[in-house]
């Protein structure tokens, strides 16, 4: 790559220092958004000549050479260099280098301002499609483990402490659930991003009286930006999108959190594969689920990323400071642990064993119908909150006597209260209590199903 002045040494008297150029560069990581630069520039290229910037035989020879450009960058022929700042100069270097002066016109009207505001909404946009994509992957692993295991039964928890019983299907769909809401995150993120910056120049908008509209059209966004200053300044659509990077990532840590917990000795409700999990230097016993583990532990990465956008933008005048710079890095953090995450959890998920008789006989353990006898009651009459005692003293006569709610007879409830009859034995046990949610929204099987279908049905029609 010839040796190219800085576009703006003509009112320097001296060079930038060494340091102060390695400090400035953002070209170690913006070199991502190459190919969104180089299609805008072709794009740009057209545009220019429209406006008689550029004539024919300028604009083919320029879209020639840039393609050649993206060829070149993707194949690692070329390399971008520091000194160049960015990858926007480094690009219009290159361009320079093959085609001459002429590849000095293309800047015209157009400032780095709005073309790398131009370029991370490409990119957002095309990201957040991405990752929609692939939240689908995951819940229809999810589905399928659900449609496996619909007559498992296990506990549900408050306060990890076991409180009702629960079908296992019925826990998994409430994490297909949780991505049902991250997917409609990012699609409102993608929606956000959709709106083309270029043409509004450094601050003021551009001199030349470019086809904005038609522009957009051809990098494909729905809409332009109606003020120029907010256009350059604005960086709402990357805070919202990596929002929803860290709530996507709240969920997983929370997923991660429960596999650990039951793939532990004590729960040994699931064994997760050994093609994902890994073992001890020091204990040979030891299988650990260091997916999971490293999953909650890179939550603080995204909500890092998020945390710096937000201190970055919050004292920030009008229009375009070089703070700015630092949007890049950690969305891109943000980008790229998600999409880690959502590529190694849909195997893992898929190849976990499922100890159901260990679930379904902890369900029986832990007073997990007591809610229903409370309820027993409230159908006899009783008003709740005195049915909620009298089930409390049966609960300490049972612990007392080691013994579980379904096996006490009629005659030792009878003792504490009148209102138990003889079918009350039917609303002491876990599938009774399943039967009884039946509603939408339950744990009934009859729902389970239901929302199973659902969810196939809203996989099948979803437009990502």
């Amino acid at each position: 790559m010839k040796k190219l002045t800085k576009p703006w040494a003509g009112r320097f008297s001296d060079t930038l220092s060494k340091s102060a150029e390695e400090f400035t560069s953002s070209v170690h990581f913006d070199v991502r958004l190459y190919k969104q630069d180089i299609v805008q520039s072709i794009a740009y290229a057209r545009t220019l000549l429209k406006v008689n910037i550029l004539s024919a035989a300028e604009c083919k020879k320029i879209i020639q050479a840039l393609e050649q450009i993206m060829k070149e960058i993707g194949s690692g022929k070329t390399k971008l260099q520091t000194e160049y700042e960015d990858v926007h100069m480094n690009i219009e270097a290159l361009l320079i280098g093959k085609v001459g002066e002429m590849g000095k016109k293309l800047h015209a009207g157009r400032s780095r301002n709005d073309q790398v505001a131009t370029d991370m909404r490409m990119y957002l946009k095309y990201e957040a499609t991405e990752i929609v994509l692939a939240i689908k992957k995951v819940q229809t692993v999810l589905l399928d483990l659900a449609e496996k295991h619909l007559k498992v039964i296990m506990p549900g928890y408050t306060h990890l402490q076991r409180a009702q019983p629960i079908v296992f299907s019925h826990h998994l769909m409430a994490y297909y659930e949780m991505l049902e809401r991250d997917k409609k995150r990012f699609l409102a993120a993608g929606e956000a991003a959709d709106v083309m910056p270029l043409g509004s120049g450094a601050l003021a908008g551009t001199a030349f009286n470019i086809d904005r509209a038609g522009l957009a059209k051809e990098l494909g966004f729905a809409k332009i930006s109606n003020n120029s200053m907010d256009a350059v300044a604005d960086r709402d659509f990357a805070t919202d999108f990596t929002y929803a990077c860290a709530m996507l990532m709240q969920h997983f840590s929370r997923l991660s959190e429960e596999l650990i917990i039951w793939s532990t000795y004590e729960f040994n409700f699931i064994e997760l594969s050994d093609k994902y999990t890994t073992g001890s230097s020091i204990m040979p016993q030891k299988k650990n689920p260091d997916i999971c583990e490293l999953t909650r532990g890179r939550v603080g990465r995204v909500y890092g990323s998020l945390t710096t956008l937000l201190t970055l933008m919050k004292g920030l005048p009008l229009a375009y400071n070089r703070d700015l710079q630092e949007d890049k890095e950690v969305v891109f953090t943000a980008v790229d642990t998600v999409k880690g995450v959502l590529d190694i959890f849909p195997p893992m998920l898929a190849t976990m064993k499922v100890n159901t008789e260990v679930m379904t006989a902890a369900a029986r353990k832990g007073f997990l119908t007591a809610t229903d006898l409370a309820y027993y009651l409230v159908r006899r009459g009783v008003p709740f909150r005195d049915a909620h005692s009298i089930v409390g003293k049966i609960v300490a006569y049972c612990e007392e006597s080691n013994m579980q709610l379904e096996y006490l007879s009629l005659k030792q409830l009878k003792q504490f209260s009148e209102a138990f009859t003889y079918d009350v034995t039917r609303y002491l046990s876990a599938e009774s209590s399943l039967a009884n949610r039946d509603l939408p929204g339950g744990t009934a099987i009859s729902r389970v199903k239901e929302a199973i279908k659902r969810g196939r049905k809203n996989l099948l029609h979803d437009k990502a």
